[in-house]
């Protein structure tokens, strides 16, 4: 590759593809599962799980305290009125689990394809990963999802998203089915997230 990329993408199969530097570029990893996997012993405490509905400052805080740190931007950059269209659907459900009062995880089901469930956003804010947390919240995604019959339950993850992620969903059951190549403007450069978000992703084109 060059040391000095052309401005004028050119998508490469075999190879590089140079990116505008006022662009970001995200590998993305699709998967999904036909039937649900076989049921873990579930916890004889309740998950507490708070429906957000559509409460739009609470969902961008959490969304801002999950996604920050991955450039999380879909929603980021979505105006509230868009945003209230899709919270406000009732094939849509996102739902907060909190922990002292606070919300620290965010679940959300989206319905609107008839047969088929997409698992919107899933993550926990960053003190909240490595305690078990996202095993009980994904074990209550699953029993969301396939509570009523459909023909399959996914996900899309990406190489910006946690370096976990992608064997997190496997183990959960879900099968990978596709790659695409995501590419975008920066949001950091467009002030749809702040310019300090997702420090390991290099901020060019200033």
């Amino acid at each position: 590759m060059s040391d000095h990329p052309t401005d004028e993408p050119r998508l490469c199969l075999d190879g590089y593809t140079p990116i505008p530097p006022t662009h970001v570029a995200a590998v993305v990893t699709y998967l999904e599962m036909r039937e649900p996997p076989p049921p873990r012993p579930r916890d004889t405490e309740p998950l507490p799980l708070a429906a957000i509905g559509t409460d739009i400052a609470r969902y961008r805080a959490l969304y801002a305290a999950i996604g920050t740190s991955w450039l999380w931007f879909g929603r980021a950059r979505m105006s509230d009125d868009a945003l209230l269209a899709i919270l406000g659907d009732p094939e849509v459900e996102a739902l907060a689990l909190t922990e002292d009062g606070r919300d620290i995880g965010l679940l959300e089901l989206d319905r609107r394809q008839p047969g088929e469930v997409e698992l919107g956003y899933f993550g926990l804010v960053p003190e909240a990963v490595g305690r078990g947390r996202g095993r009980r919240l994904m074990d209550e995604a699953l029993r969301r999802a396939f509570a009523r019959p459909i023909r399959r339950f996914w996900v899309h993850t990406c190489t910006f998203d946690h370096p976990g992620a992608v064997d997190f969903y496997r183990r959960s059951g879900f099968r990978p089915y596709a790659r695409a190549i995501e590419v975008t403007p920066d949001p950091r450069l467009a002030g749809d997230m702040p310019r300090d978000a997702a420090g390991q992703i290099p901020l060019l084109g200033e």
